[in-house]
């Protein structure tokens, strides 16, 4: 039974994704902040040094007019408040429009630059995840949910956009501004400029605490995030079986626990990276009581004038909000350190499916496909036990057996979606870990029960991009498949939305559309994986037809659970956990008898009981059934099998 879990049950596939466990969290252990930046720095920010330059040139120039500011306040109070000198108003009236002016102007352009750069770096960003990202294997996507990648994707690469402009900025303007100030103010009375900074080395400690706090909180929200995205996601594509199974209020009932968690971690790491600049303004709150308290004094006496003390004054009131921000810059860093952790641990993740550096060339005309010994594990559970097994180039070969017995695992074995511990997996006698990841899946053609259709145009789902599809030839597929059967029923025919994973259109339809893709790649292989499994007898036998269109003059593989699909099959193969258990035409294995046999009887001859598209044993009314089951002692048996 271990194995039978690891292959996906049909009719169960819109569960799936309702109750995975909970998305594990990070390490503790956290990456430097160097480690961070340089990283960041190398891949992205490096590639737009011009601009950065020119915004930062721009910057120094704002935060030196916050010293001049400061120093204007001298000459305005002592020569024209003061003094009385007429022609002093002029010239200090024309240096402070000169200053606002510059400063004007050097805000735009530096701000223009920086959203230029911080919006391509992000997108840039946002690009090499998602290559990286569809470029992992599937066992990669099966242990991190969708809702976590796009948390990833979105919200940490926003985070991290919005912070490191804040940081360029603080660093460039504010530093400068932050020196101007205070360059005037010590130009005055240095002095005054220690007793007003006499309580920065107190700060030290309590805001390095305080960094770690909003680390370890910032890092709780993101985690808490990707799971409010991933429960979001489940939810969304699982409302039909939600709703058939009146689980509104217990879905609604985790992810509010959830938000309500996430609201608080939100809540905590806004404390803290808010108390840092609420204890910068303390300190400095102090401080200015202290100058007050000693300046004031000299000022009364007549040791300073009032234009010195303005000035003064005026340089260390424009200080305050650089000072704020830069020691803000410091808590939105730790929250941006967080988002920038589990994106750099996506992008290191290894690609562990990879093409040779060599490739062999693809077979040409018809492949036959053949298995040699495979064992593949999914952890501790055994798929395949020394599978060995040969499709014949250009006939058609069916899988049939109980779910779990690895037919679909065979699928992703020649795919390369799996690579196998063991064995050899080959297509016209090439190993497919010896072919180019391109060349290899351009020999297949897939249809399954799913029929995954993209929320775009009908047109776009059957060509998928390509431009080199002639009008006759999508015409054709359009006739094949039975598609130009509904195409006048659609509103826009071709051009008509299907809707989120084809919701606009019946199932039937859908893989109506699915087997028109598959026409138009025309590759030499064909893999139906329970194709017709999911729908009713009309539309069933309208695909049935466009597949055995399909199939003609193609090596093709079958994955069915109704034996009435695969009796014209030219080999038939049963599996029974991971191994072949019998093999030859419809008629052989009925005269054989075994498995087959007892599947056939079972589905077409006892008329008490079918089999169901698992495999499993359906009961029709229990009088009928137990009747069944005294007159024929097979059945026991036959289910017993099935079961494992």
């Amino acid at each position: 039974m271990a194995q039978a879990s690891h292959e996906k049950a049909p009719d169960d596939s819109q569960f799936s994704t309702l109750f995975q466990p909970e998305i594990p969290t990070m390490s503790n252990e956290h990456t430097s902040s160097r480690e961070l930046l340089g990283w960041l720095w190398r891949g992205y920010l490096r590639h737009y040094m011009g601009l950065l330059a020119i915004a930062v040139f721009f910057m120094l120039i704002e935060g030196a007019t916050m010293g001049a500011l400061g120093y204007m306040m001298q000459p305005m109070f002592d020569l024209v408040f003061v003094a009385g000198n007429t022609n002093a108003l002029f010239w200090v009236s024309l240096a402070f429009l000169a200053i606002f002016t510059m400063r004007g102007v050097s805000s735009v352009t530096q701000k223009v630059l920086l959203s230029k750069v911080s919006q391509s770096s992000a997108a840039r960003l946002r690009k090499d995840m998602l290559a990286r990202l569809i470029r992992q294997d599937p066992a990669f996507h099966q242990t991190h949910a969708p809702g976590l990648l796009l948390q990833r994707v979105q919200s940490d690469v926003g985070a991290i956009n919005a912070v490191w402009q804040a940081m360029i900025t603080g660093a460039g303007r504010d530093t400068v501004a932050l020196i101007a100030v205070l360059s005037v103010a010590i130009s005055i009375d240095w002095r005054w400029t220690a007793i007003l900074l006499i309580g920065v080395p107190g700060l030290l400690l309590p805001i390095s605490l305080l960094q770690k706090y909003v680390r370890r909180q910032a890092s709780e929200a993101r985690d808490l995030g990707a799971t409010l995205a991933t429960r979001l996601d489940e939810i969304f594509h699982g409302i039909v079986p939600i709703k058939l199974n009146k689980l509104e209020n217990y879905q609604l009932g985790r992810f509010s626990k959830h938000t309500d968690r996430f609201v608080k971690a939100e809540v905590k790491s806004a404390f803290g990276t808010s108390a840092i600049s609420g204890m910068t303004d303390i300190m400095a709150g102090v401080g200015f009581m202290a100058v007050l308290l000693y300046g004031g004094s000299e000022i009364i006496e007549g040791e300073k004038t009032v234009g010195q003390f303005m000035s003064f004054f005026t340089s260390i009131g424009l200080s305050f909000e650089p000072m704020r921000r830069l020691a803000n810059i410091s808590g939105i860093w730790q929250a941006a350190a967080a988002a920038l952790e589990r994106i750099k641990a996506l992008m290191d993740a290894p690609i562990l499916l990879t093409a040779p550096k060599n490739p062999a060339a693809a077979p040409k005309g018809l492949p036959s496909i053949s298995l040699k010994d495979v064992n593949l594990n999914y952890g501790e559970a055994k798929i395949l036990r020394g599978l060995t097994l040969e499709a014949e180039a250009g006939k058609t070969t069916a899988l049939v057996g109980a779910s779990g017995a690895g037919k679909s695992t065979i699928f992703n074995l020649l795919t390369r979606m799996v690579d196998p511990q063991t064995g050899s997996v080959q297509v016209g006698d090439i190993n497919v870990a010896d072919l180019a990841t391109d060349d290899l899946r351009g020999l297949f053609s897939v249809v399954t029960q799913e029929g995954l259709l993209f929320d775009e145009t009908l047109r776009e789902n059957i060509v998928l991009g390509r431009t080199d599809v002639s009008d006759e030839a999508l015409q054709k597929a359009l006739e094949a498949s039975h598609v130009a059967d509904f195409l006048e029923k659609l509103p826009d025919g071709l051009d008509t939305l299907v809707g989120p994973r084809g919701s606009a259109l019946s199932g039937g339809q859908r893989q109506r559309v699915v087997i028109a893709r598959a026409l138009l790649r025309n590759t030499p292989v064909l893999l139906l994986d329970e194709a017709t499994s999911a729908l009713d007898a009309q539309s069933e036998k309208v695909v049935q037809q466009a597949l055995d269109r399909l199939a003609g003059g193609r090596t093709t593989l079958v994955i069915a659970h109704r034996l009435s699909t695969v009796r014209n099959a030219d080999k038939i193969i049963v599996m029974e956990r991971g191994q072949v258990a019998d093999q030859g035409s419809h008629e052989e294995l009925l005269e054989r008898g075994g498995i087959y046999a007892d599947l056939y009887r079972l589905q077409f001859q006892d008329g008490k009981t079918l089999l169901d598209r698992h495999g499993m044993a359906a009961q029709l009314p229990e009088a009928a059934s137990q009747t069944a089951e005294a007159q024929s002692g097979w059945f026991s048996r036959v289910v017993g099998r099935l079961l494992g």
